[in-house]
């Protein structure tokens, strides 16, 4: 049942029961109940419904049509949408895969001047320096190097994120949670240290991606370079007209 009383508005209630209930019930073309229904079912206003849909849509979980109703998407058991806080560790458990990190090395220093500049630090800032690998299935999908403020997170230690994802220790232990993510990203070929972790061959194809991740008071609070394999990981953007554009990060299935 929708929750009333809480923080979360009740639209994206709504649109987290239909997400679950897509992503665990569902097949691509299913059509859902239609606005009617949906208001009957989960005691909502019918706008309350149509916002909820219409953020189904813009995540590309859904797509509508004219005078038929609302259909799932073909993309929606594999795409991940980036307008909301990306976790890698949440994604792989949806797409039904064992995710798995291990922290390569976690240490505190000095912002360089370069990465002051990145993150918007002051002089003499320090920051912590968090680079894991990431996995599903045991497979090396993502090396990633993190810096996180210390200013944010006192007494943040290698044995608090061996326990929980950064994400859920950001929100739980220190009550900050990822309100907005932006994330660049561009193709690349795999150096020999990148290479020896993601176990593929040097000068293989892989993704750069740089993710600025602020909390609720827009201050940045992340900042994370990435290499992924190129052959597990692929983009797509899906424009609409007099809409922004749906950012997807998808991953090849092995044949």
């Amino acid at each position: 049942m929708l929750e009333t009383t809480g923080d979360k508005p009740l639209y994206l209630q709504l649109v987290d029961e239909l997400e679950t209930t897509i992503r665990e019930q569902m097949s691509v073309n299913d059509k859902l109940q239609s606005e009617r229904e949906l208001t009957e079912k989960y005691g909502v206003s019918r706008i309350t419904v149509r916002l909820a849909l219409q953020e189904l849509e813009s995540r590309g979980l859904v797509y509508k049509q004219q005078g038929k109703g609302t259909f799932v998407s073909e993309i929606s058991s594999s795409v991940v949408d980036l307008s909301a806080a990306y976790s890698f560790t949440e994604q792989m458990k949806k797409m039904g895969k064992v995710p798995s990190t291990t922290i390569i090395s976690f240490s505190q220093s000095l912002a360089p001047r370069a990465l002051s500049e990145q993150m918007g630090l002051g002089e003499g800032e320090e920051v912590y320096i968090l680079e894991r690998l990431r996995l599903a299935d045991q497979v090396p999908m993502m090396l990633e190097i993190s810096y996180i403020p210390v200013a944010y997170f006192p007494e943040l230690s290698q044995e608090l994120l061996e326990k929980k994802p950064l994400y859920d220790v950001f929100a739980e232990d220190y009550k900050q949670p990822i309100r907005l993510a932006e994330e660049e990203f561009f193709a690349s070929l795999a150096l020999d240290y990148d290479a020896k972790w993601l176990a593929i061959p040097e000068n293989s194809p892989v993704l750069q991606l740089q993710r600025k991740s602020y909390n609720a008071k827009n201050k940045l609070i992340e900042y994370t370079v990435s290499v992924a394999r190129a052959d597990q990981f692929r983009y797509k953007i899906t424009h609409r007209q007099q809409k922004k554009p749906f950012f997807g990060l998808n991953f090849n299935k092995k044949k």
